[in-house]
């Protein structure tokens, strides 16, 4: 019988701190749940320590032998689903022995007091205890870790409104006022990884007939390496877009609470001269889903120019040198459980600039592989876990007559 008390007190007490730290931190109702229920397994089992040590000093006598049946039982189910959520997501192997040898020695002690009793009392309602608790446990393992997660997704949307252009003082230049609206309907928050907007002068040569054909091929096949909007018509003929203006909309750290909206006004402003024969906006948003992850300010930057590490992948062939700011933050899983059994992780962004603006990268990867190079499942896998979600809005084209008429 001390072999069943110590396995009741391996048990109780790791799987009593973890439902603690649930109940008191966890980032869903569904985690609280699962943090009072670990606690409520933890009082039972410390309540069958006191029963299996009556058991073994009064033997068959003891009007305990039912409770330490229960105790064991519920430490044998506790074991397994710690196990197999363990061999699921975590990925330190000295847990997952830990979680599968005490479900093994779970099991013997649930035989050891099989063995002690004469007989079972009432053991129908025994037999009910063990169903319903059994029940209960896997219900909430089902929704907490497979159904929950998945449940729904939730996007913000992004709107952009160019507004009247307004002619400078001494005329030379004119600028066009820019509304960016967030609006997130969903009962979800968001951290804001990194927000950008940008504005791209274009030209317009639209041809009184069809362009060659080996122009028109050599134009569309370069159609996916741009980014801002690229005509696959035979009459407009494509010329890239110069960058008018380039800045973030939103601090990166901060966060989109449920049912929120915010707004933003920035200004585009040009030569009362200019060529361009149009205007297009765009803005982009990178977020993370708050009940996914618990994240901590950005720290203090760091420059590709300086030194700064910039993982292979974000570089070109044509272009070693592109410029890269890299900021970095502690995160933390959203349960108790995941942040032990895990490796540590970091969220790492990456503004890589360019001449269309910055393209915005987040990257979570355990602490010393932020650089790593992650195969597209994996990545699938990692946006899916913690909600990372890309928001673009535009392309929103205004004319430079159009805007210039409004004034």
């Amino acid at each position: 019988m001390a072999w069943v008390v110590l396995v009741l007190l391996l048990t109780a007490l790791p799987v009593g701190w973890c439902g603690f730290k649930d109940f008191s931190e966890a980032l869903t109702f569904a985690g609280c749940v699962t943090g009072a229920a670990l606690m409520a397994a933890a009082f039972i089992m410390v309540v069958g320590v006191a029963a299996v040590m009556d058991c073994w000093v009064r033997g068959p006598s003891s009007n305990f032998r039912v409770v330490a049946l229960i105790s064991t039982g519920v430490a044998l189910l506790t074991n397994s689903l710690l196990a197999l959520q363990t061999w699921n997501d975590g990925e330190k192997i000295r847990y997952k022995v830990l979680t599968l040898a005490l479900s093994a020695i779970s099991l013997s002690a649930v035989v050891l007091v099989w063995r002690r009793l004469d007989e079972i009392p009432t053991p129908k309602r025994v037999a009910a205890a063990l169903i319903v608790s059994t029940f209960v446990a896997v219900a909430n393992f089902g929704y907490q870790y497979l159904f929950q997660p998945y449940r729904r997704e939730a996007t913000p949307l992004v709107q952009l409104d160019p507004g009247k252009a307004v002619l400078s003082a001494d005329g030379k230049t004119f600028s066009v006022p820019v509304d960016i609206k967030l609006v997130n309907h969903s009962d979800m928050g968001f951290y804001v990884l990194g927000a950008e907007f940008h504005a791209m002068g274009e030209d317009v040569t639209v041809s009184s007939k069809d362009v060659a054909r080996t122009r028109w091929r050599k134009d569309a096949e370069q159609w996916a390496k741009y980014r801002e909007k690229h005509p696959l018509t035979r009459r407009e003929v494509y010329q890239p877009g110069r960058l008018v203006a380039a800045q973030p909309w939103m601090p990166a750290g901060n966060w989109v609470e449920p049912n929120d909206e915010s707004h933003t006004r920035t200004a585009v402003e040009l030569p009362s001269n200019t060529a361009f024969d149009k205007l297009t906006f765009y803005a982009t948003l990178s977020l993370a889903r708050k009940d996914r992850l618990l994240m901590d300010k950005f720290g203090n930057s760091t420059y590709s120019w300086r030194g700064a590490a910039v993982p292979q992948w974000m570089k070109t062939t044509d272009d070693r040198e592109i410029d890269t700011i890299v900021q970095t933050a502690k995160m933390q899983e959203n349960n108790a459980i995941d942040q032990i059994t895990r490796r540590k992780r970091r969220v790492t962004m990456f503004w890589r600039f360019g001449g269309h603006g910055v393209d915005v990268v987040p990257v979570i990867a355990p602490e010393g592989e932020e650089y790593r190079t992650f195969d597209e499942r994996t990545n699938r896998e990692i946006r899916s876990r913690y909600g990372l979600i890309d928001v673009i809005a535009g392309p929103v084209e205004e004319t430079i007559a159009e805007l210039k008429t409004r004034r």
